[in-house]
């Protein structure tokens, strides 16, 4: 029996309305594409993939969408409950079992974070796989407030003026990475998984459901912006699109 469709309700319409935007204003997907679906288990990549495929119905271009889920080998993660999810909703897809778990316990170092270690594994994994199945895009499920929570953390803790792309090449050279939920924020996201009783696993590792000191501060202090500003977090991923070089220090410029 596959799952049900998603719940039409208004938040369904707005965000499939502002993932279409996000899609035609960064041109993220085109006739002909193959796209890789990154499906850990969690909301952001169940709301991506049940929004692109019902986006995929009725595009005008045609495209696929293999779901890809990436078992980093943590004790305790139910792998299946995304592949029963997948299997009954009629996709094809690939579930891969990896060893990251006993490469991170042994390499990483004391007190840097295990997010992070883990991400960079995650992301050659899922390299390999869009090559050996013949995915030229690489779809992840980053929201709103993973990009403006990014440009911060940069800035105050980095020292960098950067954030996410909506639309990169991936460190391969050879495959794109589409991050189609750019406009979504986070709230709206738990919200859509809630009504559609997404199937959410957390992927067992140490610091599963736990935000990382540095970026549960910068939550609060968007949450308190908000607060006093609601537009706040709209006007924060414009100035990602807004950059205006002239004003900035980086001697590589042409105006130093």
């Amino acid at each position: 029996m596959k799952n049900s469709p998603p719940v039409k309700n208004r938040l369904y319409y707005k965000i499939k309305r502002l993932t279409g935007k996000a899609i035609g204003d960064f041109n993220l997907i085109e006739n002909g594409y193959r796209i890789l679906v990154a499906v850990s288990g969690g909301k952001d990549s169940y709301t991506l993939l049940c929004i692109l495929d019902d986006l995929r119905k009725r595009a005008p271009v045609r495209f696929e969408l293999i779901p890809v889920n990436i078992d980093a080998g943590y004790p305790g993660y139910h792998h299946e409950v995304v592949e029963n999810y997948l299997k009954e909703s009629g996709f094809k897809y690939v579930m891969k079992k990896t060893s990251s778990y006993r490469i991170i316990e042994d390499k990483r170092d004391p007190g840097s974070s295990y997010c992070s270690f883990c991400a960079r594994l995650r992301r050659g994994v899922i390299y390999k796989q869009a090559e050996k199945i013949g995915c030229n895009k690489i779809a992840l499920g980053h929201h709103l407030d993973d990009f403006i929570e990014t440009l911060l953390l940069n800035q105050f803790y980095n020292g960098s003026l950067s954030a996410m792309s909506p639309k990169l090449l991936a460190d391969n050279g050879k495959h794109t990475v589409i991050r189609p939920l750019v406009y979504i924020e986070e709230e709206d996201i738990i919200s859509f998984a809630i009504k559609n009783r997404f199937p959410v696993i957390c992927c067992a590792c140490p610091v599963c459901g736990k935000v990382e000191q540095k970026r549960k501060k910068v939550k609060k202090l968007i949450k308190d912006l908000a607060g006093e500003s609601p537009q706040i977090k709209k006007s924060m991923l414009s100035a990602l699109g807004n950059v205006k070089p002239r004003h900035l220090m980086d001697r590589q410029l042409k105006h130093y």
